[in-house]
């Protein structure tokens, strides 16, 4: 077969036709590359604005650009860290921090280049084998922070800045120590000097960070563990009077989870009153906790019991107090068996619980709720408000 002739014009033509595209591109002005620094920045407020996967994809283009075994990389690494956690992703989460501690083992490059103590404080808590390991991680941490604040302390004066920056380092070292409190508490509990460890530290934290709820919170723990009901009392009344008239956006408020593990103490140290206080504001601020509903009903089940026996005085003189109370009761504990469904809550012997009070409060009330105590799906709940705020009062 004869060859066939190529076909020159049009490869000419294909050919100054790249050869054009090629010529133009330098006319046009060639957009500079996006630092680390810019990514990092827009990964930040990607994250705030609630886009986890998207500040994701950005800190990791950021640390593309950097190299991972220096400092440098510290932002980047503390970065992915968080937004792992956000993410769910907690092992992931952890190799970026176990990677940024090993960079900077000591906590003393500047927070602002990405070190101190906040990688720390997150392997201790996502630590897999807890114990000795959490410990380590909390006491690495604190010594960070010891050593910032004391940095703090050696300047002759401080501005505003450097003195909203002092709060927050002893605020973060309360913290620490009260999470090697929690450890000791509980999976070191088996050690022969626990409880005198738990002293020191919980000492220290009221000490350090006074103004701040969770030390006091801590304290109270400790106390009730030592079964001294009037000091874990007097120190969850102080924790309580430092942000209870406070709007719930004011910093000094703890976070919700802080004030649910609050809400169980003030149970235990039969402060029964308080505790329902805590949970209906916790409900006010987010109503679809199973926790904080099971623990609002066990709360005003026992509330009611005591009522019922005569242990705490009622204003009502008709004797009727326990069963408003329980009705109360009645309601919190339909709703989180309700919320536990629908979530598929994980916490088997909390639904089993719920079960058993609702159980106990039917037989005393008669057969299930009625109509009128359940009231239509958009007005129960307004219903129950005035419910609890009759009860509180009694």
């Amino acid at each position: 077969m004869a060859k066939t002739k190529p076909n020159n014009k049009k490869s000419r033509k294909r050919e100054k036709s790249v050869l054009n595209r090629v010529a133009a591109s330098p006319s046009k002005s060639s957009s500079p590359p996006v630092s680390s620094e810019v990514l990092l920045t827009q990964a930040t407020a990607t994250l705030q604005q609630g886009d986890i996967s998207g500040s994701a994809q950005i800190a990791k283009k950021a640390l593309g650009l950097l190299d991972v075994e220096s400092t440098e990389a510290l932002p980047a690494l503390n970065l992915l860290g968080e937004i792992h956690v956000e993410l769910g992703e907690i092992d992931a989460a952890r190799e970026y921090f176990m990677r940024a501690a090993a960079i900077n083992n000591d906590g003393t490059t500047g927070e602002e280049l990405g070190g101190g103590a906040e990688k720390f404080l997150w392997l201790a808590q996502l630590s897999e084998e807890g114990g000795e390991d959490s410990v380590g991680w909390f006491e690495k941490g604190a010594g960070s922070l010891r050593i910032q604040i004391q940095a703090l302390l050696d300047r002759k004066k401080l501005d505003a800045e450097s003195e909203a920056a002092l709060d927050e380092k002893r605020r973060k070292l309360a913290v620490a120590l009260c999470g090697v409190v929690e450890v000791y508490m509980t999976d070191l509990s088996w050690e022969e000097d626990a409880e005198q460890k738990c002293e020191a530290l919980v000492t220290e934290a009221t000490l350090v960070a006074p103004g701040f709820a969770e030390p006091w919170q801590t304290l109270a723990n400790v106390r009730i563990s030592q079964s001294r009901l009037e000091d874990a009392r007097a120190a969850l009344k102080r924790s309580l009077d430092l942000w209870k008239d406070l709007p719930p956006e004011n910093p000094e408020v703890p976070d919700f989870p802080a004030r649910v593990s609050l809400a169980r103490l003030l149970m235990e140290a039969d402060m029964d009153v308080e505790a329902i206080e805590v949970l209906e504001r916790l409900v006010g601020e987010d109503d679809s906790s199973v926790e904080v509903w099971y623990l609002g009903g066990w709360g005003l089940y026992i509330m009611g019991e005591k009522q019922k026996n005569g242990e705490v005085k009622a204003e009502k003189e008709d004797g009727e107090s326990w069963k408003i109370s329980w009705i109360s009761s009645r309601q919190w504990l339909n709703h989180s068996l309700r919320l536990f469904q629908q979530q598929d809550y994980e916490d088997e012997r909390l639904g089993e619980h719920a079960k058993e009070l609702l159980s106990l409060l039917n037989t005393e009330l008669g057969g299930e709720a009625i109509a009128d105590e359940e009231g239509d799906d958009g007005d129960e709940w307004e219903d129950d408000e005035g419910s609890d705020e009759e009860m509180v009062e009694a």
